[in-house]
């Protein structure tokens, strides 16, 4: 992992990104890159210095900006981190992807308002857009103080779809963290099945993976996949949930939009999703 992007707005969990992006960035010896865009009532770039003085509330807001990015930068030299700041104007999430993408990031990683009001805001747009759209794995910080190195990370699929590709960014995170991953289909009141049986796509799955020895196999028949996930979370303790998205509609192919918008925006724990 050679950089991390971390698009924030400096709220609380906004708060607990960041620092999550400057451990792993310690962890990983990556660079970090923080962004963060402002709303302004005329082109800014453009404005007179001098005219500057008419959009008092916004001249506060934007200093305001630029003394919390200087604050991360700071962080980030303390830890002995290559570390830049970007501030934009009027932008949107598709500056904060192509920023992304131009500057080859490995990773996102931001804040939510999780389960306070979803995951909507952030920057003035959705956070579900750019879990959505990116081309690179995402982890939403929710409400929950977050544990990292991560010690147990919690992989839900149906393992109908090969995620194989895509379960290596999970693997890779699981190594280098020496967490134990925790492999978890749901069966719902339209697929209910034997536990033996369910068991069996997860084992088939696994063979693609000869030297993952770290892990656990689990299946919940359960009213909905919200629900089994829920379940499992009362026997055990995980730092990080994972799951695989489809660009085209954001969301795992595997479960309807809806179950995963309920998943990411009810659960406290931090998610990471891997676009297909």
């Amino acid at each position: 992992m050679n950089n991390i992007l971390v698009p924030t707005n400096f709220s609380e969990n906004c708060q607990k990104a960041e620092e999550l992006g400057l451990k792993m960035a310690k962890f990983y010896n990556s660079e970090i890159h923080f962004f963060h865009y402002v709303k302004t009532p005329v082109d800014w770039v453009r404005l007179d210095k001098q005219k500057e003085d008419l959009y008092p509330e916004t001249k506060l807001k934007i200093g305001s900006a630029k003394a919390d990015l200087r604050e991360l930068e700071k962080k980030a030299e303390g830890l002995g981190l290559k570390c830049r700041t970007f501030l934009e104007y009027n932008g949107e999430i598709s500056n904060i992807l192509s920023h992304c993408g131009h500057f080859e990031h490995d990773f996102i990683v931001t804040g939510s308002s999780g389960t306070k009001g979803g995951i909507r805001e952030l920057l003035g747009s959705n956070v579900e857009e750019i879990v959505r759209k990116a081309e690179v794995p995402v982890i939403v910080v929710k409400d929950k103080d977050v544990s990292f190195p991560f010690k147990d990370i919690l992989f839900v699929s149906d393992f109908k779809e090969d995620v194989t590709e895509e379960f290596q960014h999970v693997k890779s995170l699981a190594e280098k963290c020496d967490a134990r991953i925790h492999l978890l289909k749901v069966n719902t009141t339209t697929d209910y099945n034997s536990i033996e049986n369910s068991l069996q796509p997860i084992k088939d799955f696994l063979e693609n993976f000869p030297g993952l020895t770290t892990y656990s196999m689990n299946v919940y028949n359960e009213s909905g996949v919200e629900e089994g996930i829920n379940d499992f979370l009362i026997y055990k303790n995980v730092d990080l949930i994972a799951m695989c998205t489809h660009g085209r509609t954001g969301f795992l192919s595997l479960f309807s939009s809806s179950t995963v918008e309920k998943v990411t925006n009810h659960s406290e724990l931090p998610v990471m999703t891997i676009k297909m």
